[in-house]
């Protein structure tokens, strides 16, 4: 059985262009094609957008450095985020923070050396009356206490 050859990266890339570039402000719709196909935006692929798009390699990279939505490092097999909204906060998020960085070893924005977690920080969830909020992955856990959020930290439960 043979396998099918992979395309390039700049081939995929050049292929997510072709597909938004006519869309209104299509470097933002791009960025989040590319972060649906790839898990993260490689630095590679910068240079590709820029040219592709006709735009400097700074622009590209300061629209991919301001939103925190585009990570330029490929994520852990689990993604694990906690809202630190207002209505979090008031009910105990910064304490969940604390604890989840502490447990995991890394701050937000990083990964766990084995790969298993990457922690994130949001701004709402969207699940304010039953604060304080944290999303696994894509299941949205609320009124999450400390010993709830170890058992959520844990990746192999």
């Amino acid at each position: 059985m043979t396998s099918l050859p992979t395309r390039s990266l700049e081939d995929q890339v050049r292929s997510i262009v072709a597909e938004h570039r006519d869309k209104r402000g299509a470097l933002l719709p791009i960025l989040h094609a590319v972060m649906e196909d790839l898990g993260y935006v490689d630095p590679a692929v910068i240079p590709i957008l820029a040219d592709e798009l006709n735009l400097s390699r700074a622009d590209v990279h300061g629209v991919v450095t301001f939103y925190h939505d585009f990570r330029q490092t490929l994520p852990g097999r689990r993604t694990v985020r906690i809202c630190r909204a207002e209505a979090c906060q008031a009910v105990g998020a910064a304490k969940l923070a604390d604890q989840a960085q502490a447990r995991l070893g890394v701050t937000f924005g990083e990964t766990t050396e084995d790969g298993a977690v990457t922690l994130e920080q949001v701004f709402c969830l969207g699940n304010c009356a039953i604060g304080p909020s944290v999303q696994v992955d894509d299941r949205l856990y609320g009124r999450v206490s400390p010993q709830q959020l170890d058992r959520l930290l844990d990746v192999n439960a």
